[in-house]
C-alpha cells in the first residue's frame, strides 16, 4: 500500500507529531532531562515507523514537503529580527572564533574522512564523501559533489554521501542539546546569557520588548515577516543574477531582516514585540524540523558497509572532543559557550536548522535564551563557513581522484 501525501496534508501531519513530541517530551522526563528537541520526538518516530512499515512490505509514504522551505525562511527571518546590534556589540569576539573552528572543522573532517578510508582500503574519496561533503555540507552538497565523484570512476559514492549526510542529520539532531547540558551541569555553569547579564544596564533598544500576544499584535508579527521574506528572496535572487553569489534561500530573509531591525531601532517605525516574533519563530522551526526529520529515508543507512560506519563514528568522536575540549574553551566557558557548542555539534553533523534546534532545546530546558548564539550559528553554518569549507572539497576531490 502506497500514501502519497499532498502538501497540506505533509504539514498536518508534521503539525500533529510536533504536538504529539511536545506531549511526550511532558511525559516522558528522560526526554526533558537529556534536551532532545521536540521536532525530533515526533519527526523521526514517524521516520523509524515508516522505515519499519516500508521494510515489513505494508506501506510506503511519498511525502510533499512543498511547505517546508517557506517555513524554514520564516524562522530565519525571526532570527534576523531578533538580531539587535546593541544587543551583539558585547560578544562580537565569539563570531570570529566560532566560524575559524568550522573552518577547521571542515578540514578535519576531510581529513579524517581520506585517513580513514585509505587506512581501511577504501577509495579515498568515498572518505570525502563521509567528511565535510556531507556532515557539514549536508544533503545539498552531497547530492551536489556524489555525482562528482561518480564522474571520476567512484562507484557508490553519491549513496555514501546521501547515507553520511542521513546519519549526521540524525546524531547531530540528537547529541548536540544533550551534550551542552552535561556541560553546563557538570561545570555548574550559571544560566545566565551573557548579552542580558544586567537588565538594569540594558539601554532602551537593547531591552527585549514584550506585549500581550493577541489576534492583532500576531497580524502585525506576521505583516512585518512575510514581506521581509519576499525582500529576503529578491535580494537571493539579485545577487546570484547580477554577481554570480549563490545563497541559501533563507539567507537573505536574514540579511534584509537584520538590517530592518537595527533600522527599526534607530527610527522606531514599527513595534516589533520579542516574545511574538520568538512564538512566531519556534512553530515555524518547529513544523519545518519535524518535516525534515520525518522525511529522512532511514532505509538508506542499511547501505552503509561497516566500513562506512566507522568512519562516520570516528567524525562524531571528533567533533564531540572538539567541541567540548577547544571551542567550548575558545569561547569563554560560559552559558553562551555551551549553547554554540550544541550548534556547532548540530551543524557541524547535519544543518543549520539542527543546530538551531539544539540550541532551542537548550535555552527552553533553562529557560535563558542565549540571543549571540541565534545569531552566530545560522549566520556561519549557512553561509562564511563555505568559503573555506566549498573549496577544501573541490581541492580533495581533484587531488585524490
Amino acid at each position: 500500500m502506497h500514501f502519497s501525501l499532498d502538501a497540506v496534508t505533509t504539514t498536518a501531519l508534521a503539525l500533529l507529531l510536533l504536538a504529539l513530541g511536545a506531549g511526550l517530551k511532558r511525559r516522558l522526563k528522560w526526554l526533558e532531562h537529556f534536551c532532545v528537541p521536540t521536532p525530533v520526538v515526533g519527526g523521526f518516530g514517524f521516520a523509524l515507523l515508516a522505515w519499519l512499515l516500508r521494510d515489513l512490505g505494508l506501506v510506503t509514504f511519498e511525502l510533499d514537503t512543498a511547505m517546508q522551505s517557506p517555513l524554514m525562511i520564516a524562522f530565519f527571518t525571526t532570527v534576523g529580527l531578533g538580531g539587535s546590534l546593541a544587543l551583539l556589540k558585547k560578544g562580537g569576539k565569539a563570531l570570529g572564533v566560532y566560524l575559524v573552528a568550522c573552518w577547521l572543522l571542515a578540514l578535519m573532517q576531510n581529513g579524517v574522512g581520506i585517513g580513514m578510508a585509505s587506512l581501511l582500503g577504501l577509495d579515498p574519496l568515498i572518505g570525502l564523501m563521509a567528511g565535510a561533503t556531507s556532515l557539514e555540507g549536508g544533503f545539498g552538497a552531497a547530492a551536489a559533489f556524489g555525482p562528482e565523484a561518480e564522474a571520476l570512476g567512484v562507484q557508490g559514492a553519491t549513496t555514501a554521501a546521501i547515507a553520511s549526510a542521513t546519519f549526521g542529520m540524525i546524531i547531530g539532531g540528537v547529541i548536540g542539546a544533550p551534550i551542552a547540558r552535561w556541560i553546563i551541569d557538570r561545570r555548574q555553569i550559571p544560566v545566565v546569557a551573557e548579552d542580558v547579564h544586567d537588565l538594569e544596564k540594558l539601554t532602551a533598544e537593547e531591552r527585549p520588548t514584550v506585549a500581550s500576544i493577541d489576534g492583532r499584535v500576531l497580524l502585525r508579527v506576521l505583516a512585518i515577516i512575510v514581506p521581509i521574506m519576499v525582500l529576503g528572496l529578491w535580494f537571493k535572487a539579485s545577487l546570484a543574477t547580477h554577481l554570480g553569489i549563490i545563497l541559501p534561500s533563507y539567507v537573505g530573509a536574514m540579511f534584509v531582516a537584520i538590517l530592518l531591525r537595527n533600522l527599526n531601532d534607530r527610527f522606531h517605525w514599527v513595534s516589533m514585540p520579542d516574545n511574538a516574533l520568538a512564538s512566531v519563530g519556534d512553530v515555524a522551526l518547529g513544523v519545518f524540523l519535524t518535516m525534515a526529520m520525518m522525511n529522512l529515508k532511514i532505509w538508506q543507512l542499511q547501505e552503509m558497509g561497516g566500513s562506512l560506519l566507522l568512519i562516520l563514528l570516528v567524525q562524531t568522536l571528533a567533533i564531540v572532543v572538539l567541541g567540548v575540549f577547544v571551542l567550548f574553551r575558545l569561547l569563554g566557558r560560559n552559558y553562551d559557550a555551551a549553547v554554540l557548542t550544541a550548534g556547532f555539534i548540530g551543524h557541524g553533523l547535519g544543518a543549520t536548522p539542527n543546530a538551531v534546534a539544539n540550541m532551542s532545546a537548550v535555552c527552553e530546558h533553562y529557560r535563558v535564551v542565549s540571543h549571540k548564539a541565534f545569531i552566530i550559528v545560522p549566520l556561519c553554518g549557512a553561509v562564511l563557513i563555505d568559503i573555506v569549507a566549498i573549496p577544501a572539497i573541490t581541492w580533495c576531490l581533484n587531488a585524490f581522484a
